[in-house]
């Protein structure tokens, strides 16, 4: 005698796999969604705009290296390179991209009027408070 039962195949099963499958890796889909917009979108944001705020040093600005050294920025070289006061008369040389911060920007050097403007500029404002 035997004691092993005939199994049969169920055909409900064989026609849902298509849709099965796809229902299936559905919670993985979400999860991967949750993590793309709460963590990996955000900081690829971050990034850009730290990447802006390094872009936009100028000579004047103080500024933050990656090994921790505050000084500021006396000139803007090629390459991608800064030369950086860090002391009185102690200037060095670094890259851009190894700067974690500028702490404070200074305002865009205003152009320099010739007398004559400046003579006319005053003169339209005493006409006008008059």
């Amino acid at each position: 005698m035997y004691f092993i039962s005939t199994a049969f195949a169920q055909d409900g099963a064989a026609a849902a796999g298509g849709m099965g499958g796809l229902i299936q890796f559905l919670p993985l889909i979400a999860i991967v969604a949750i993590f793309y917009f709460l963590l990996i979108r955000p900081q690829q944001k971050r990034q850009k705009e730290h990447q802006a705020k390094i872009g936009a040093a100028r000579r004047g600005d103080q500024v933050l290296t990656g090994g921790g050294i505050y000084g500021k920025v006396t000139k803007v070289l090629d390459d991608g390179k800064l030369q950086v006061e860090i002391a009185e008369g102690v200037r060095i040389r670094v890259a851009a991209s190894t700067l974690m911060d500028v702490i404070s920007k200074t305002e865009p050097a205003k152009t320099v009027k010739s007398d004559k403007d400046a003579a006319k500029d005053e003169d339209t404002k005493d006409e006008k408070s008059s």
